[in-house]
């Protein structure tokens, strides 16, 4: 498997290669590219841009999140963005508990359940809030005008969670005015159906998004159903050119079954699950004046009620009862950005949560419930980040966040950064950043394991980067190189004859990460990413090797795609004193086509796992083989 990675490589470095000699033969036959620099929000609330950023900042837009209609955001996610991989179980549905999937790794940090990879919707945080973990079923792609991805700590900006990294999914919001929907409708292997429908308006000051999605599957295994419901909506109103309203509503609904591994399946289990998010927001922007500044404050609340019959082995009885919890995350948050001076930003800011559930087993013979927790933790934290361009060529960016946590206590998260502006097309960057994750609820108060003297687990992080543009930007690269080490993580290990949580040991992890995007021509778009991850001590759903290479052709009348996905070296168990580990390698070809029938109706097909590859990502789940889906979609 290592020999097709390394071939994967060697084809995209010929490839690559091609793509220089096209662009000097043709570069007369080519519209010229005006020069745009990329704007990103997330790592430092305010908008700046990106090459002024020590941070790793991974942009994916709207157009390659919707072209190979994905429903979730998290499968593109995995093949665009190198160094980051997400855990599936099947070919719709990530679950959640015993037999769940979509745990995010980020340089092979992310705990299981994932805590170390915060996910952000507008910037506000998105988690259960007695397991500190993110549900993954939760982000649609209709929700997203783009997601961005911190590839490394963001603990600066967004205190603990934010320890390996942050998916910030930045939802719609028109500028102009504008009428647009869109529905569509899609079905295909597994009795799997996608169907939904989303509009943006915009008229003067007042503009909204809105959008509901349905999707089920009987899956590839017995007992393995999936459904949901989900709905969005995002309202604006502009006061004047320096200050807007806004609000934001999210509710899903979704119910699904484990069917356990093939060697010990399990029956009659199901999860249902209901979670939601409101949030308002007041932001202003002042660009003219003597100081330049923008800033928000924004309040939100996020939570859930699950549900979880665990079920039981074939011929075993029946459970006795069933788990249920509600979880609650709610807060505020707020910052300004000032310039002080000439090519400076300073950044203030101040967050505090309060977040926690209740969490019970209802038993099923007489409805009587037997309480595990009720408990609830807050944190307040506020933040400095200053950044200066001293010359043409040099930005300086510093800062550092001081919290405190109810149980965890005291807290601090300091950050610091050059970038090196070789030219307009090129620049060098060097980061030193600290994270954290102070110890979740679960780790605490629940089940044998907890332990109430938990500390928080703390990483510091070093990386490189390079970036340049080639031939008028059509053409990017980006290197990096970094060097992880955390301690005082938590595991579960035997203490005296029992199970305990407990601060022990560190992980060392170092690696590099290559990404190749150009334009061949109009219209035909080629990007491929790689990354190599060393581990000290392995992890589970973090491979080795991570390779990826996409290759679309967009016409007016019609659309090709097509991707191949190679990985190596993924850890899908440990070994223990009785058992080896279980290293898994695959490849996956991937293909997509659409057409434009009428106007802006369009019919398209895609295909998963051309190769029939037989894989799996969680032990015990064997992933489907080739799965198809076909359907229309209309913009009107």
């Amino acid at each position: 498997m290592f020999l097709k990675v390394k071939s994967c490589v060697l084809f995209v470095s010929l490839l690559g290669l091609f793509s220089e000699v096209t662009y000097a033969s043709s570069e007369a036959q080519v519209d010229s590219v005006r020069v745009i620099d990329e704007v990103v929000v997330t790592g430092t609330r305010s908008k700046a841009d990106l090459r002024l950023l020590p941070l790793t900042v991974s942009v994916v837009n709207e157009n390659r999140l919707t072209e190979r209609g994905e429903i979730n955001i998290l499968p593109t996610l995995t093949q665009d963005v190198p160094g980051m991989f997400i855990t599936q179980r099947g070919v719709l549905g990530y679950s959640v508990s015993t037999g769940g999937s979509g745990g995010i790794k980020v340089r092979g940090i992310g705990g299981s359940p994932n805590t170390d990879v915060l996910v952000l919707i507008d910037g506000l945080p998105q988690y259960a809030g007695l397991y500190g973990h993110p549900v993954a079923d939760n982000y649609q792609t209709m929700l997203a005008e783009r997601v961005e991805v911190v590839r490394g700590p963001a603990s600066m900006y967004y205190g603990s969670n934010a320890m390996g990294g942050v998916v910030n999914i930045v939802t719609h919001q028109p500028e102009k005015d504008t009428v647009l929907t869109n529905v569509h409708v899609q079905a295909g292997s597994y009795k799997t159906l996608d169907a939904g429908i989303s509009n943006q308006f915009r008229k003067n000051k007042f503009s909204s998004a809105a959008g509901f999605n349905y999707s089920r599957t009987d899956g590839h295994r017995e007992n393995m159903e999936f459904q949901e419901y989900n709905g969005f909506l995002r309202l604006g109103y502009d006061f004047n050119e320096h200050w807007r309203l806004g609000g934001t509503g999210n509710i899903a609904y979704f119910s699904t079954h484990n069917p356990g591994t093939v060697t010990a399946p399990i029956e009659e289990s199901q999860f249902n699950i209901l979670r939601g998010m409101a949030a308002i927001s007041l932001e202003n922007e002042y660009t003219q004046s003597r100081f330049p500044t923008s800033g928000a404050v924004r309040v939100y609340y996020n939570g859930g009620k699950h549900e979880i019959n665990d079920g039981h082995a074939h011929g075993a009885p029946a459970p006795t009862q069933v788990y249920n919890h509600t979880d609650l995350m709610m807060g505020a948050s707020a910052y300004q950005s000032l310039k002080f001076f000439k090519d400076n930003r300073t950044t203030f800011g101040f967050d505090y949560q309060h977040f926690g559930g209740h969490a019970w087993n209802r038993m099923i013979a007489n409805e009587t419930e037997v309480n595990i927790i009720d408990q609830t933790q807050s944190e307040v934290a506020g933040y400095v980040d200053f950044h200066q361009q001293i010359a043409p060529w040099l930005a300086l960016d510093a800062g550092i966040r001081l919290g405190n946590h109810s149980e965890a206590g005291f807290n601090y998260a300091p950050q610091g950064g050059l970038s090196f502006i070789l030219s307009h097309d090129a620049e060098i960057k060097a980061l030193v950043s600290r994270g954290y994750r102070n110890p979740t609820i679960r780790e605490l108060y629940m089940y044998k394991p907890a332990n109430q003297d938990l500390d928080p687990v703390s990483l510091w992080n070093y990386e490189l980067s390079y970036h340049q543009h080639f031939l008028q930007r059509r053409m990017r690269v980006g290197l990096n190189v970094f060097y992880l080490h955390s301690d005082n993580n938590i595991e579960t290990q035997m203490v005296e004859g029992r199970p305990l949580n407990v601060n022990t040991g560190e992980l060392k992890n170092a690696g590099f990460e290559a990404e190749v995007g150009c334009r061949i021509w109009r219209g035909l778009h080629v990007n491929t990413n790689y990354s190599f991850l060393h581990m000290e001590n392995p992890t589970l759903a973090a491979p080795e090797h991570k390779f990826n290479l996409s290759v679309a052709y967009h016409h007016e009348r019609f659309c090709v795609g097509s991707s191949l996905q190679c990985i190596s070296g993924l850890y899908t168990a440990l070994a223990t004193k009785e058992t080896l580990a279980v290293k898994e390698s695959f490849v996956l070809w991937n293909a997509n086509a659409s057409v434009r029938i009428w106007r802006e109706l369009w019919a398209n097909v895609k295909a998963d796992n051309l190769l029939g590859q037989e894989y799996e990502i969680n032990a015990g789940f064997p992933m489907p083989k080739t799965t198809m889906m076909g359907g229309i979609s209309w913009s009107f």
